[in-house]
């Protein structure tokens, strides 16, 4: 195994977050995420933040990284390209202390969110395929890349895709799956940034994920610190039971009910992060039957994972709470 070297780039400020590398999220800088994701990386052998900032450099340090430049100003503006950052840094390594990675891991700062499995998986990957340039992370694309088009100054279109004719009239479901990069973990080659000025080469392997947690916006930030904190555990969970984990039955016979098995993944997760899961249902409430037994099988028969069922919810059109999580921030956090 050859030498490995994660390049956390922190630049100052930003637009879209103003100073988003060292937001607190959760109680700590954002790039200090990414810095303990490499320390505790099996596969990397040393962690360094390039950053133009001597306070960033003093933040990065205390959290366990090294800094051993400052980067110059030309390669910290808005334009400047991670190939520049990486050629600084690995030259600056090379010159001053005659330090030659084989393999280079970029983790960027705006994604405290990673699971350091990933890491390794790759770093393995690129050890075993001596072929390969870089791998670098993608998730599947939402937005179908074969229904897309250019427009000339006419107004006239023009399909991005061309190798399959007419792609923008097929049902997507006859369509290739696409991807985009999520910009959560990139190795590359140190040869292939010295040698071919390039960030990827031309044998480029793709890590698939199901997740985004690249941060550009406020929401985005506020998305990865409810994530973080939820997982992290110790938090009490309650939810109804029919209209979120059973989907609605009109005629009131839950003997009937089927599951809602997108809510029951997510709430199975909450439970496996050690979170206390309460089930609270207004079953019976109208009727005055005891659903109890039918909905204790239920749960179990849908795999549904919980510390405790309450009956007696008021039957109600509209709930208010003022600590509610909505059905689709929890998709959106989970799913």
């Amino acid at each position: 195994m050859g030498e490995v070297l994660a390049v956390i780039p922190a630049r100052s400020g930003s637009k879209s977050v103003k100073n988003k590398n060292i937001r607190l999220i959760n109680g700590k800088p954002m790039m200090a995420y990414s810095i303990e994701h490499a320390l505790q990386s099996k596969s990397i052998d040393r962690v360094i933040v390039s950053t133009d900032s001597e306070e960033y450099a003093e933040i990065a340090r205390k959290h366990g990284a090294e800094v051993p430049f400052i980067r110059p100003a030309e390669y910290a503006t808005d334009t400047a390209l991670d190939l520049d950052v990486f050629l600084h840094a690995l030259t600056y390594l090379k010159e001053q202390e005659n330090y030659i990675p084989d393999l280079v891991v970029q983790l960027r700062p705006t994604y405290p969110i990673r699971k350091i499995e990933d890491i390794d998986a790759m770093v393995s990957y690129m050890e075993a395929n001596e072929n390969v340039d870089s791998m670098r992370c993608i998730a599947p694309a939402k937005e179908i890349a074969y229904k897309m088009w250019h427009k000339d100054e006419n107004g006239m279109l023009s399909p991005i895709m061309t190798d399959i004719p007419e792609c923008y009239n097929m049902p997507r479901q006859q369509l290739p799956p696409v991807y985009y990069q999520n910009a959560c973990i990139d190795v590359i080659r140190t040869e292939v940034i010295i040698k071919d000025h390039s960030m990827s080469g031309k044998v480029i392997a793709g890590y698939e994920m199901s997740d985004n947690f690249d941060i550009d916006t406020e929401e985005e930030l506020k998305k990865a610190e409810d994530f973080i904190q939820i997982s992290h555990g110790n938090k009490t969970f309650v939810f109804d039971i029919d209209g979120v984990i059973a989907k609605l039955q009109k005629d009131l016979d839950y003997a009937l009910s089927e599951p809602n098995e997108r809510m029951i993944r997510i709430i199975n997760k909450l439970y496996d992060y050690g979170n206390r899961i309460v089930l609270f249902t207004a079953r019976g409430y109208v009727t005055g039957k005891d659903w109890r037994e039918i909905t204790t099988q239920q749960m179990e028969r849908w795999g549904v994972k919980y510390h405790e069922l309450k009956f007696g919810k008021p039957n109600a059109d509209y709930y208010i709470d003022d600590r509610m999580l909505s059905l689709q921030r929890l998709y959106d956090l989970f799913d």
